[in-house]
């Protein structure tokens, strides 16, 4: 089966491939019972097991479930076995919750999607728009299936932004008493922080940023502030993302990011851009004739009809906008326009702050499998020079996530890229420190709740993850 996610998850020492005898298991709890001998098992040619008892009787076993959430706990594969394991992360999922509100069987549930700009404009390439005109049709689109509300996480990339800019600014300042200060490492792709804890664990994870990305802020304001408004519980809402990436599903499944006291998940599921683009076809409707509705308005960074994005690269822009910063608030240098040099290939970049001959600030972006080994082996050599990385494992960063919407037959994958590419940076950039709304909401609702509990809805930790050794894995 081909798999979806990133190619960090699978050119790596993961073990993405199981064998029909390895299939994914976790360990289940037996209950033990005095007075009961132990039952014999017996496995049927079609692989069922049965509880064979003393007196002759038997009885058919249940398989385990395994979910997302499990197999982040696991230290062996990933990717081979999605179709068990995205059962909760799928459209499917999304229509089955829309049914269950209009049957009436079961409590209504608000329905939220929150759409990433990047699958916007895969969807808008895909369909002749614009990616502002795409946003008003998938309002449109998604109102019209049962959808309560329509939001852009291109809204809560404004606080990631912010965070990561004052997160590396604290860490510049301190790099002389915390030798892992830097470089600072984007946190922002799932793909990449599975693969740092997996597979370099304890040495790689200091260096890492504990900013938020743009889905599980949304997923902070959409359960939190956003329930709050409306008088709800966590449990009341269901909460999509629209994604251009795979490895987000895996993100939204961390432990990390459920809520214990509301038992439940801040984002309930994600789904692709290309799972999106299934719908439409399932609908049997194109986006071009849906009737565009007004932008929701709460969570989306909007000027008129038009959305706004941020300037810099297909990825969120977290290099642009922390270089520009960190030169304002360190050295007091105003920078309008970054030069980029291109290294070893295309998808490793440097950009540099220099005076009178002398490097104050080096960065880069490292997207990419190749680029993300070299950047970690340098790291162990100490040879590093780089203040902070925005890392990505799929190349060509978010723009060409595994789940954008795929070239048709006849077209070539790389002009698909590059119309994606222009459609994302046509929108209007905003610039992080004067969105007005984002101001206020650090105002009226994370000063209310105090630093320790606003620290929680910004930021997020990680585990390293030892490697289980496992004799039936070992290839012969």
């Amino acid at each position: 089966m081909a798999s979806h996610f990133s190619g960090v998850l699978q050119l790596t020492d993961l073990d993405d491939f199981i064998t029909p005898s390895q299939e994914c298991v976790k360990p289940v709890k037996v209950e033990k019972k005095q007075g009961k001998s132990v039952a014999k098992i017996q496995i049927e040619d079609d692989g069922s097991y049965f509880q064979i008892n003393q007196d002759g009787g038997k009885h058919k076993l249940e398989k385990a479930k395994i979910t997302l959430n499990d197999c982040l706990a696991c230290s062996g594969c990933i990717t081979s076995a999605e179709s068990v394991l995205i059962t909760q992360q799928s459209h499917e999922e999304l229509y089955r919750v829309l049914r269950e509100n209009k049957s009436g069987d079961t409590g209504q549930r608000v329905v939220v999607v929150s759409v990433s700009p990047q699958s916007r404009a895969s969807l808008a390439a895909r369909y002749g728009l614009s990616s502002s005109e795409a946003g008003r049709r998938l309002t449109a689109f998604f109102k019209r299936l049962g959808v309560h509300h329509v939001f852009d996480t291109g809204f809560s990339r404004t606080f990631s932004l912010l965070e990561s800019q004052r997160e590396f600014v604290q860490r510049f300042q301190r790099k002389e008493q915390d030798k892992k200060a830097l470089p600072m490492l984007t946190s922002a792709c799932p793909g990449w922080i599975c693969y740092a804890e997996k597979t370099h664990g304890e040495f790689i994870l200091p260096y890492i940023s504990t900013t938020r990305s743009p889905q599980q802020m949304m997923g902070s304001l959409v359960k939190g502030y956003f329930a709050g408004q409306q008088g709800l519980s966590p449990q009341q809402i269901y909460h999509v993302a629209v994604m251009p990436c795979y490895d987000k599903k895996l993100e939204a499944s961390r432990p990390d990011f459920y809520l214990a006291e509301a038992e439940t998940r801040e984002v309930d599921c994600v789904i692709t851009s290309g799972e999106v683009q299934k719908m439409l076809e399932e609908e049997k409707v194109s986006l071009c004739d849906v009737e565009p509705l007004p932008l929701d308005v709460m969570f989306s960074s909007v000027c008129g009809d038009e959305l706004l994005s941020h300037a810099g690269g297909g990825s969120g822009g977290y290099l642009h906008h922390v270089f520009t910063h960190a030169a304002r608030q360190l050295f007091g240098e105003e920078v309008k326009e970054l030069t980029y040099k291109t290294l070893k290939n295309k998808d490793f970049q440097e950009v540099t702050l220099e005076r009178e001959g002398a490097v104050l600030l080096r960065f880069a972006a490292a997207y990419g499998f190749r680029n993300i080994q070299n950047l970690v082996q340098k790291l162990k050599r100490a040879r590093s020079p780089y203040h902070f990385v925005e890392v990505m494992a799929c190349p060509s960063g978010c723009i060409n996530g595994g789940g954008q919407v795929k070239p048709l037959s006849e077209q070539n994958n790389k002009v698909l890229l590059q119309q994606v590419e222009d459609l994302y940076k046509a929108e209007r950039p905003l610039v992080p420190e004067e969105d007005q709304h984002v101001a206020a909401l650090y105002q009226s609702w994370l000063q209310s709740v105090g630093e320790e509990r606003a620290r929680q809805l910004l930021h997020t930790q990680y585990h390293a993850v030892e490697k289980a050794t496992n004799g039936l894995i070992v290839k012969w």
